[in-house]
């Protein structure tokens, strides 16, 4: 791990993982990704964190809690809530897009801070709960996820994955049983979302262009803002309803099928 960050001009974009569930976002205006008049895409891409699973206990507030009390931390759970909004406020990218560990490691810092860990080992508490979050058996599926993409395998559809992680995603795809053609990460791949070459990386896997294909994710300008830059459609799932200024939202992933023209869930077409 890196300790010292540079300083330079660097983006002021938060991570789609560290946005997620924030309620921090902020628009100037109502938005629409034109859900309606759907065409027949091959593919689809998946964001993967607070869209296809969510973090389980160990990485919530009472998991902060545990872990601190190993480097002599006291972390209140009560004020993981507010602790983890204002690191959300201060995080920021690497101007180049590129993947770097220590975003991770210093927005997870500041959590710890915020709850009562101000001290000198809450740099170490933080590169503990970072790689936590590495560890597949850590996250919890959706009641949504397996159903929805067994039902766009019915339909003949390629499907993939993108995310902004450390994690080994092949490993992952395999500890949840999760029927997908591709599996890109930022680590291996170098670049983070929003940045094109992310997503075109699976496109290139899958041998599918960008205009057939479609982007399903949580973050408005990572996983959406960023497929739709390259040519892609690309959907919202807003399931805590965070987004309210933003039109054509998805509120969970049953709703995705009838949203790419393939009627709704559990339809067959003849």
């Amino acid at each position: 791990m890196r300790r010292n960050v540079s300083r330079g001009s660097r983006s002021t974009r938060s991570p789609s993982w560290a946005s997620a569930s924030s309620g921090s976002h902020r628009s100037s205006g109502r938005r629409s990704w034109g859900i309606a008049g759907a065409r027949f895409d091959t593919a689809v891409l998946f964001d993967v964190d607070f869209t296809l699973v969510k973090p389980g206990p160990d990485l919530g507030p009472d998991g902060y809690q545990l872990l601190g009390r190993r480097f002599g931390l006291e972390l209140d759970p009560a004020r993981y809530a507010e602790a983890r909004a204002a690191a959300v406020e201060t995080v920021e990218q690497h101007p180049e897009l590129d993947h770097d560990e220590e975003v991770w490691v210093l927005f997870t810092e500041r959590i710890i801070r915020g709850m009562g860990g101000d001290s000198d080992r809450a740099y170490e508490c933080a590169v503990e709960m970072t790689r936590a979050w590495e560890h597949a058996e850590n996250f919890e599926l959706f009641e949504d996820t397996l159903p929805v993409l067994a039902e766009l395998r019915m339909h003949g559809l390629k499907l993939g994955l993108v995310s902004n992680t450390g994690r080994d995603l092949d490993a992952f795809v395999a500890h949840h049983a999760l029927d997908v053609d591709v599996a890109v990460s930022s680590s291996t791949h170098g670049k983070t979302k929003p940045h094109p070459t992310i997503f075109q990386a699976a496109l290139d896997r899958l041998g599918v262009a960008a205009g057939e294909a479609a982007m399903v994710g949580d973050s408005p300008d990572d996983d959406v803002e960023g497929a739709r830059a390259l040519g892609m459609r690309a959907f919202l799932v807003d399931r805590d309803d965070r987004f309210r200024e933003i039109e054509d939202r998805l509120p969970d992933l049953r709703a995705l099928p009838a949203a790419l023209g393939l009627g709704g869930l559990g339809e067959t077409h003849g």
